[in-house]
């Protein structure tokens, strides 16, 4: 059965943040590919996702992917959500976590943006991860 380049994608994004000492620290194990209904904050989500053909003319499959990782609190600010977008950006860029079915080629974090909700409470920080995958 073959495995869906996108899935697998998410859930390697959550391992490696899950496996991230300082993510850990903050937000324990909520670390979401599906994200509960009623969320316990802080929590990070591998969210949005886009993936394209990187070389069609290549003959290895590869994909570039790039994927929204959010990251929420209510602490009542946004220095609990600065220091998570921060760890996860720690334990994703560069990183080598392992894709089922896919070769990881490259992983970036490019992208990273911390704001207060309209409603002042909630606060969130959003990262772009670039990935390029191959078959496996």
């Amino acid at each position: 059965m073959s495995v869906d380049p996108e899935r697998a994608l998410a859930a390697a994004l959550a391992a490696a943040a899950k496996a991230a000492p300082a993510v850990a620290a903050i937000v324990g194990a909520r670390v979401h590919v599906d994200p509960p209904r009623h969320p316990t904050y802080p929590c990070v989500l591998v969210g949005r996702q886009e993936s394209r053909p990187f070389d069609p003319d290549d003959g290895a499959g590869g994909l570039e992917h790039l994927v929204s990782v959010t990251c929420a609190s209510r602490f009542g600010g946004v220095e609990e959500v600065r220091a998570l977008t921060a760890a996860v950006r720690t334990a994703l860029h560069h990183a080598a976590p392992a894709v089922e079915g896919r070769r990881l080629v490259s992983l970036r974090v490019t992208y990273a943006d911390v704001f207060q909700g309209a409603d002042r409470e909630l606060a969130l920080g959003v990262l772009r991860v670039r990935a390029v995958t191959e078959n496996g």
